[in-house]
């Protein structure tokens, strides 16, 4: 009788933190649906909804998943912010739900599910990344799974978890290289722990298999394109480390991946992966690219989706210890936590999400937030092209085209363009620059985002027909740097000679 009393206990608890664990992910979901409509799309959005609109295996940038999704979307959804952004959100809600269960499966109970999933959903990272749909949203989701898959199968010691840890890392693989810096982890983990004897059983090679099977498109995509994306991602961060922004990645970890008051769940995650001999695995999971990104001079978000694995055992652990406790202080140590983690987070939602329109917190969330800016000004930009297009005599509007100089302007143009009938835009940047020019090449042209000595030493004819800029005032990209908007006659090279050289990463 007691037995089965203690089973009916465990199982309403269980039922009990399962609906409070949905209710955290559906109240993250809610919140980015009443905000993701707000401004406008990101510059880097702009590029992946280009993208979409021209599926293949591969992308210079990144892998293909991203734009696949956001083709659906676009089929669902339309042009709609909000429907657009809906996969990450589900993405990130996702992230929520599973560390929740990492948790539940490493032996903790409503109050380190709840906990765990709080510190996830209230930490800065895992907010911004259901407010774009970017590669860096699902990455953290594959990253969580991963870790999932991982705990199930050194709980389980079942070896056919290793096809769903293969399959999930190609899915990462097709979303976003940094994926190769968790492989390293996993790999080092094996061969440092007892779970290399893992190595013999057929399972482990068919889970690899599964996930270069899954990587193969877009690995032959990438001999075919001479590893374009290798060369983007060294221009990339030779310019990050150039202007500073892989500086502060130690302290990125505390501020901008997790919430401060969650800091000391992950940190006694750590120890607890380090002391136990079964999970000791997931440790190294963490540990070994950390220090490939400390080495390497990555970026303070690039590990960002392996703290939920470390908050669920960081928060079964606390746990623990409370109920060690006697009851007033335990209940005072809670109410510290939860009010701290709430109030880090609200003040991260009102830094990171579009929460007012107009106002104070509009300008407290432009000023502090580079990301937010970046939304803002596309549709006037879109708008002062078509302006200057009209202005043109009939002859040259039959034939004009759209140069741009960035890929948040390619992306605007293409986007945004057709309700304005213009043209599709031509671009040397990321995978733009692949698909050519069109032919015959255009007589007249608009060119924007381009310095006016680049103008003057490689078109002919140009004149100064517009200016760029948004009527908010905001300091961006586009409201700060070549506002200018050109009308030229043509080109001082031939069409294959200047495209040899108009190729740029961004």
């Amino acid at each position: 009788m007691l037995t089965e009393t203690r089973t009916f206990e465990n199982a309403r608890q269980s039922r009990n933190s399962t609906l409070a664990l949905i209710s955290i992910a559906l109240a993250i979901v809610l919140l980015h649906v009443l905000t993701n409509g707000r401004y406008g799309f990101h510059r880097d959005e702009l590029q992946v909804l280009s993208d979409a609109r021209h599926l293949d295996w591969g992308f210079v940038p990144y892998p293909p998943l991203t734009p696949f999704v956001e083709r659906l979307s676009m089929g669902i959804f339309g042009l709609s912010m909000r429907g657009l952004r809906m996969f990450s959100v589900i993405a990130q809600a996702a992230a929520i739900v599973v560390t929740g269960m990492m948790a539940r499966r490493l032996g903790g109970g409503r109050l380190a599910t709840i906990g765990a999933a709080l510190a996830v959903a209230l930490s800065p990272l895992p907010i911004f990344e259901g407010t774009e749909f970017q590669y860096t949203t699902f990455d953290f989701l594959w990253w969580t799974l991963t870790a999932y898959f991982m705990i199930r199968l050194l709980e389980s010691e079942n070896p056919r978890w290793w096809l769903a840890i293969g399959a999930t890392i190609g899915l990462g693989l097709q979303t976003k290289y940094t994926m190769m810096f968790l492989i390293a982890g996993i790999m080092g983990g094996v061969l440092l722990t007892r779970v290399r004897r893992f190595l013999q059983s057929p399972w482990v090679w068919g889970g690899m298999g599964l996930a270069l099977l899954i990587f193969a498109p877009n690995l032959w995509w990438q001999i075919r394109h001479g590893f374009i994306s290798l060369h983007f991602l060294q221009h990339i961060h030779i310019r990050d480390v150039r202007q500073g922004r892989t500086s502060g990645f130690l302290r990125d970890q505390f501020l901008v991946c997790t919430n401060l008051f969650a800091a000391p769940l992950w940190i006694a995650g750590i120890f607890g992966f380090l002391r136990s001999p079964r999970y000791r695995l997931l440790a190294w999971m963490y540990f070994i690219p950390l220090l490939l990104f400390l080495a390497g001079k990555g970026r303070g978000y690039y590990l960002g989706g392996a703290y939920p694995v470390l908050m669920a055992t960081g928060a079964t652990m606390s746990e623990r210890w409370l109920e060690t406790l006697p009851r007033l202080r335990r209940r005072a140590i809670e109410a510290t936590f939860f009010v701290g983690l709430a109030a880090l987070g609200i003040f991260a939602c009102a830094l990171i999400l579009p929460i007012a329109s107009s106002g104070r917190l509009m300008d407290l969330a432009l000023k502090n937030n580079g990301d937010l800016r970046e939304e803002i000004g596309w549709d006037e930009l879109v708008g002062t092209v078509a302006a200057v297009r009209n202005s043109l005599p009939p002859e040259q509007q039959e034939d004009v085209g759209v140069v741009v100089g960035n890929y948040g302007e390619q992306g605007a143009i293409e986007i945004l363009g057709p309700a304005y009938h213009l043209p599709v835009p031509i671009s040397g940047t990321n995978s733009a620059w692949l698909r050519g020019y069109p032919v015959p090449p255009p007589s007249t042209l608009i060119v924007l985002g381009l310095s006016h000595g680049y103008v003057d030493k490689t078109f002919v004819s140009c004149r100064v027909a517009g200016y760029t800029g948004n009527s908010l005032g905001v300091q961006n990209e586009e409201s700060e740097e070549h506002q200018e908007v050109f009308v030229c006659g043509g080109l001082q090279k031939t069409w294959p000679e200047f495209w040899k050289t108009f190729q740029n990463f961004g």
